[in-house]
């Protein structure tokens, strides 16, 4: 097979061999073309060591941050190639990086110290490709495959046990039994990890296509890095809304919201805390009285600990406080939580609100999808003309009640309160002239 290699990568892959080197393009932009998939990223690994690969490209625009591991970054045009002497790792003593590296001359050594098979092909444009484990067939096959022993490939860098989630996620591959087998064993190495760099990964497997196929299968894995979802698993619900246990409808609730960090994130955690919420009437039915507040309290306890910033946080919690609020699809509640939480939020909301819909009795799907599509409906209609209720949008101010003779600011406050829940309500418009009117009443009274 022939892969279109960009012009710049052939530039700099025909310079090194013109200086009587090696060099390749390698690791993810091979594995991508083979899938069909356009490279993000061109990296090339080469005999020439890093002084002379320097020498060599003599370009202008250098990074030389690398060097110690061997690696040159050249930029060109906006565009970053990474350039890599041949290698071999030494040591992790921290069970992420190299505490050494030695540079080799061989391309087959060099290949065997990376992660999977289907990132250690390399590929000259004029010789083709070099596969010497088998990246393609697995490729084929659609499977993830340490190269060499995976119990040594996920004690060098822990972090690759979550890049094989990733992918699982990402390509709807499967882990081969002893590669997944060795990720199991090896997960409590993770812990050993940033959390930084943790979170990135969970955000890439949270937005995969395949992402079920993950929360299904590896939760020994998952349970690692946030081990509140444990007690979700199997934890049945005995409620007539619910046909699933808790982790298979955060699972469905997962799959069926949009992608984006906040609303995956928000997915995840919306019903984590109903384990410790759980109560069984004399019925036999089960509730969860309170849980959305306490999963939001949770969620922002996980979030914090991954280091996720502070807007996302913030997001993700709003959704999940009010996920489970049903008020009737009337102008009025519309209104009131648009005014406490903003369009943007509520429109937000609602789409979680589908996707919890769609992880539940499918008996219920229809009602509760017509609901949200009957609030949906309001919030456009009441805010066609941009307008939102809020006190910033209300037609008098604490200047205009200050004018009435009102001086106490927690009256001004209760006043403009009560003016507001009014139009909010329907019981007057958003007029100046009807909110004095309706503020002097309420002073009279």
């Amino acid at each position: 097979m022939n892969i279109k290699v960009p012009e710049q990568v052939r530039e700099i892959i025909s310079k090194l061999k013109s200086a009587g080197y090696e060099a390749y393009a390698v690791g993810g932009c091979v594995r991508d073309s083979f899938m069909g998939t356009i490279p993000h990223d061109w990296d090339i690994c080469t005999s020439a060591l890093p002084e002379e690969t320097l020498n060599i490209l003599s370009a202008k625009n250098i990074i030389q941050n690398g060097l110690k591991h061997g690696t040159v970054t050249v930029s060109l045009d906006h565009n970053l190639y990474e350039i890599t002497t041949f290698r071999k790792d030494g040591t992790y003593a921290d069970c992420r990086h190299p505490d050494n590296v030695t540079f080799v001359n061989s391309l087959h050594e060099d290949l065997a110290r990376r992660d999977f098979t289907i990132n250690a092909m390399a590929y000259d444009p004029e010789k083709g490709v070099f596969d010497y484990f088998g990246g393609i067939s697995d490729i084929e096959n659609k499977v993830i495959r340490c190269v060499g022993d995976p119990d040594k490939r996920f004690s060098e860098d822990a972090l690759r046990i979550l890049r094989a989630l990733r992918f699982v996620s990402k390509l709807g591959f499967t882990i081969e039994k002893n590669t997944a087998e060795s990720a199991v064993r090896n997960a409590f190495l993770l812990k050993k990890i940033s959390v930084e760099r943790i979170s990135e990964e969970l955000i890439q497997i949270l937005n995969g296509d395949y992402v079920e196929m993950v929360l299904t299968d590896y939760i020994d894995i998952l349970s690692i890095v946030i081990p509140e979802i444990v007690p979700m698993v199997g934890h049945l619900q005995y409620n007539p809304h619910h046909i699933y246990d808790i982790w298979q409808h955060t699972i469905k609730v997962v799959v069926n919201s949009p992608k984006g960090k906040v609303f995956r994130l928000a997915a995840l955690f919306h019903d984590i805390a109903k384990p410790q919420c759980f109560t069984l009437d004399e019925k036999g039915i089960g509730h969860f009285h309170g849980h959305p507040e306490k999963s939001a309290e949770m969620a922002r306890e996980i979030m914090n600990r991954l280091k996720l910033d502070n807007k996302t946080i913030n997001s993700v919690v709003l959704l999940i406080k009010y996920h489970d609020r049903r008020p009737p699809a009337e102008v009025k509640n519309v209104r009131k939580m648009i005014s406490k939480i903003g369009k943007e939020n509520f429109l937000a909301l609602l789409k979680l609100k589908r996707a919890d819909a769609k992880g539940q009795n499918p008996a219920t799907i229809e009602q509760k999808l017509s609901y949200t599509e009957a609030l949906e409906k309001l919030c456009y209609q009441e805010t066609k003309d941009g307008t939102e209720y809020n006190l910033k949008t209300l037609a008098v101010n604490g200047n205009d009640i200050i004018n009435l003779g009102v001086t106490e600011g927690k009256c001004i406050g209760a006043i403009l309160k009560y003016l507001l829940d009014s139009v909010i309500g329907g019981v007057t418009e958003n007029k100046k002239e009807e909110l004095l009117l309706l503020a002097r009443k309420y002073l009279a009274e």
